[in-house]
C-alpha cells in the first residue's frame, strides 16, 4: 500500500448537523464519548495500510487541526504522513472549495508530486469500518480506471444517496442517479441479484445499490478526469460523465456504514453503539478506531445504576445517579440523583481545577448538577448544568428558534458548547 494515497474530504459548513457545527466542522464532531468522526477514515486507512494521507479542509477548522496535529504523529521509521491541506485562496484560485471535486482538483500539484499509483478519495463524517487493501485489490482486478464502493440499500433510502446501475454481464457502472425524488426516476436501476452473488452479497429486499462516498482512482485517470474540467461535485458531474468515457467498477461493501448527515442520524448512530450487541463495534482488536491519547484516570461511579450506556475516561458519577441508553464523554462530572435516558452527553475539554479561560468564574460547576433529569438530548462539550434541572421536551417540540439554552432538531434537545443552564430551569 506505499504506492497509494488517500484524500480526506474535511466537509463544508455541515448545516443539517446545527448546533453542534457552530465552532467546529463536521469531521472535529464527538462520537462514542472519546473519538472524533475524522478517527474512522483514518483509522481505517492506518488499519488498511495507508500511511500517506491528506485532510483537505476549510470551514471551522480549528479544533479539527488541533486533534489531528496532536493525535496522529508517525515515528522517523515509518515512510508516512497525515497532513491537512487547508483550502487557501491564490492567484490561480481566487475562491474556496465549491465542492468535493473542486477541493481535490485544487490539491492536484500534491497529488502530482506524490510517488503513487491510486489516489483514495474518503469522507470524513461516516461510521465505517473497511479494509481498504480489498477494495484496491477488487480495483486492480476489474482493470478500472476508477472504482466507487457501494452498499445495498431498500428503495425507501435511496433519497439522500448516489445510486447506481451495474451490467451484471461486466460488472461496469452504467449510470449514476444522484438523490432520486420518486420511484419513477429509479426504474431501471435495480440490481441484479445474481450478479451480487458472485460478489458474494445475498441482499434480499435491498434492491439497489449506493454509492458510499468512497473512491479509488488510478492516479494519471484522477488528474485526467479533473485538470481541464469545471466540475465541482463527484457524485453529480465527475461519475456520470466518466462512466460513459472510461471504465468505472464499483466494489460491493455488505458491513455497518452510516453516513452521519443529520442530527437525528447522529444521535441514533451513537446511541446504537450504546446497545448489548451494536451493530457497529468500536471495539475490533484487528483494526482498532484510534484517537487522541489523553492519559486520563478511570471514571468512577459511586452507587449509580448504569444499563446500556458507554462511559468514557475520567468521569465521575455521583451516588443514585441513574444512566440509560445513554454515551457518556470524556470528563463528565455527573451529580447525586441526576437521570440521564436516551441522551448524548459529550463531556468536557478539562476540569473545573484545571486553569482555562473559556468559562473562568462560572458560579454553575462544569457538568450535571444533583437532581437534574434530562431525556432524548445532546449535550455538548463543557457544559454547565446546575441542580434540579429537567430537559425533557415536555411538549414535544419537533423543531424549534435557538435560545440562550439550546435548541430542539428533529425532536431533540441540543444544548450547545459551553452553555450554562442556572438551577431549576425546566423544559
Amino acid at each position: 500500500m506505499d504506492k497509494v494515497l488517500a484524500l480526506v474530504l474535511g466537509g463544508g459548513r455541515g448545516t443539517r448537523l446545527y448546533p453542534l457545527t457552530k465552532v467546529r466542522s463536521k469531521p472535529a464532531v464527538p462520537v462514542a464519548g472519546k473519538y472524533r468522526l475524522i478517527d474512522i477514515p483514518i483509522s481505517n486507512c492506518i488499519n488498511s495500510g495507508i500511511l500517506k494521507v491528506y485532510v483537505l479542509t476549510q470551514f471551522n477548522s480549528m479544533s479539527l487541526h488541533r486533534h489531528i496535529r496532536s493525535t496522529y504523529l508517525f515515528d522517523c521509521y515509518r515512510n508516512g504522513y497525515i497532513e491537512i491541506l487547508a483550502a487557501e485562496q491564490t492567484i490561480e484560485n481566487p475562491n474556496w472549495y465549491q465542492g468535493t471535486a473542486d477541493a481535490v482538483k485544487k490539491s492536484l500539484h500534491h497529488i502530482e508530486s506524490s510517488n503513487v499509483d491510486h489516489v483514495v478519495i474518503l469522507s470524513g463524517d461516516q461510521l465505517y469500518r473497511m479494509d481498504f487493501r480489498e477494495m484496491l485489490r477488487v480495483h486492480k482486478e476489474s482493470g478500472a480506471d476508477a472504482t466507487i464502493a457501494s452498499i445495498p440499500v431498500r428503495a425507501e433510502e435511496t433519497a439522500g444517496l448516489g445510486i447506481m446501475r451495474i451490467d451484471p454481464e461486466t460488472g461496469r457502472v452504467g449510470g449514476f442517479l444522484e438523490k432520486p425524488r420518486d420511484a419513477e426516476e429509479l426504474r431501471g436501476f435495480e440490481t441484479d441479484p445474481e450478479w451480487l452473488r458472485t460478489q458474494n452479497v445475498e441482499a434480499p429486499g435491498r434492491d439497489y445499490l449506493a454509492s458510499m462516498g468512497i473512491y479509488i482512482f488510478n492516479k494519471e485517470m484522477l488528474i485526467h478526469a479533473l485538470r481541464k474540467t469545471e466540475y465541482k461535485d463527484f457524485g453529480k458531474e465527475v461519475f456520470p460523465a466518466l462512466i460513459h468515457s472510461k471504465k468505472v467498477s464499483t466494489y460491493v461493501f455488505d458491513g455497518y456504514w452510516e453516513d452521519i448527515g443529520t442530527i437525528r442520524s447522529f444521535f441514533e448512530a451513537n446511541l446504537s453503539l450504546a446497545k448489548p450487541d451494536p451493530p457497529f463495534k468500536m471495539f475490533e482488536p484487528s483494526a482498532p478506531i484510534y484517537t487522541n491519547a489523553r492519559f486520563l484516570p478511570s471514571t468512577t461511579i459511586s452507587g449509580a445504576t448504569v444499563t446500556d450506556s458507554l462511559i468514557a475516561d475520567g468521569c465521575q458519577i455521583g451516588k443514585g445517579a441513574v444512566i440509560e441508553n445513554s454515551v457518556i464523554g470524556v470528563r463528565c462530572q455527573i451529580g447525586e440523583n441526576v437521570t440521564i435516558r436516551n441522551c448524548i452527553v459529550m463531556g468536557a475539554d478539562f476540569y473545573d481545577h484545571e486553569e482555562n479561560t473559556e468559562d473562568a468564574g462560572n458560579p454553575i460547576p462544569l457538568g450535571i448538577g444533583q437532581g437534574s433529569r434530562i431525556e432524548n438530548a445532546i449535550i455538548d462539550k463543557n457544559c454547565r448544568i446546575g441542580e434540579n434541572v429537567e430537559i425533557l421536551n415536555r411538549e414535544g417540540v419537533e423543531n424549534s428558534e435557538e435560545n440562550e439554552f439550546c435548541q430542539i432538531v428533529d425532536g431533540i434537545v441540543v444544548v450547545q458548547k459551553g452553555n450554562s443552564i442556572p438551577d431549576g430551569w425546566k423544559m
